[in-house]
């Protein structure tokens, strides 16, 4: 029998179900994938999203955004990159996949790709086929970001200097565990970027809450409290077995009781029972050229060693 060709459609909202379905049972999937929260920032980012299909058979999706002739492997997510089933899929197919996207892409006038590869932690299931695809179509490593990663099987020991924090936090009459107190936290977080970015958090308050109604349990904040008073915080997005810390901040009086180990203390011990990893996020800048090597030296203390987010840059000829 004729294997059948790789046929390329535009993700519509008509394909929502399907879409969703197919994210249910990938083995490199999250809820970052569900249309629910893909969509909540359709404003800001113009869908490009990709859908490959075998015949009738969806076979792989590429949630991705539309810049000029650009295409960008969604850029309102943590990571990007294809979406790929369990089952009756490998590295043949994904090689087929990638040369019909990139015929769709220059057919409507794509020029280039930035391809945001997902770090293999995040896979239920090795799913790098993808990788080997970027090579095969002279992909170039733009972007070379370390994040700082703890394997929750086997958590490292807190170093010296963040027991000690853990015993300033306690010293202190500290509390700490899950919070609901989002808008009081999302005070703190913004007062913090304003100072010290001159930014804002990426999700607004009202963004936050809505995505935590549509993923209560996937969208968590945990939090240091004396007194009744918030001191610091930490948002925790549970992405598959992965515990991804999306935004950390503390009040002055937080950072001096040294409360940010004491949460993640409290995470690794409870909330990360039922999960691989937990990621702390990026040290870097520039595209990866610039690391904050004190951010890495206390994510270290707390048992977290490198991975990196990797992202590529495809021509279209």
């Amino acid at each position: 029998m004729k294997e059948e060709v790789i046929r390329i459609e535009r993700y519509e909202p008509c394909h929502r179900k399907e879409w969703d379905e197919f994210v249910e049972t990938a083995k490199n999937s999250s809820f970052l994938h569900r249309r629910a929260y893909m969509d909540y920032h359709s404003d800001r980012f113009a869908d490009y999203s990709l859908m490959a299909y075998q015949g009738e058979r969806l076979v792989a999706l590429l949630p991705a955004n539309r810049e000029g002739n650009v295409l960008y492997s969604h850029r309102g997510l943590t990571y990007g990159g294809w979406i790929m089933p369990l089952l009756h899929f490998n590295v043949v197919v994904m090689l087929q996949v990638m040369d019909a996207a990139v015929s769709y892409l220059k057919a409507d006038g794509i020029s280039e790709m930035e391809y945001r590869a997902m770090p293999h932690i995040y896979h239920r299931y090795p799913a790098e086929e993808d990788l080997y695809a970027l090579f095969r179509h002279g992909a170039e490593l733009t972007v070379s970001n370390v994040s700082t990663t703890i394997d929750l099987r086997c958590p490292l020991h807190f170093n010296t200097g963040a027991k000690s924090s853990v015993a300033c936090a306690r010293k202190n009459g500290v509390i700490v565990g899950e919070s609901d107190r989002w808008a009081d936290y999302w005070q703190i977080l913004s007062q913090l970027l304003k100072e010290r970015y001159d930014a804002t958090p990426v999700h607004s308050l009202e963004e936050m809450q809505l995505l935590k109604s549509r993923f209560p349990e996937q969208i968590r904040l945990y939090a240091a409290e004396k007194d009744g008073e918030l001191l610091g915080g930490i948002v925790i997005y549970s992405i598959g077995g992965v515990l991804h810390s999306q935004y950390t901040a503390a009040t002055p009086q937080g950072w001096q009781y040294r409360v940010i180990p004491a949460i993640y203390q409290h995470i690794i011990a409870n909330a990360g029972k039922d999960s691989r990893y937990l990621d702390f996020g990026i040290s870097n800048e520039d595209r990866g050229r610039y690391l904050n090597e004190g951010l890495v030296l206390q994510k270290c203390g707390m048992g977290g060693r490198a991975i990196v987010y990797n992202t590529y840059k495809i021509t279209l000829r």
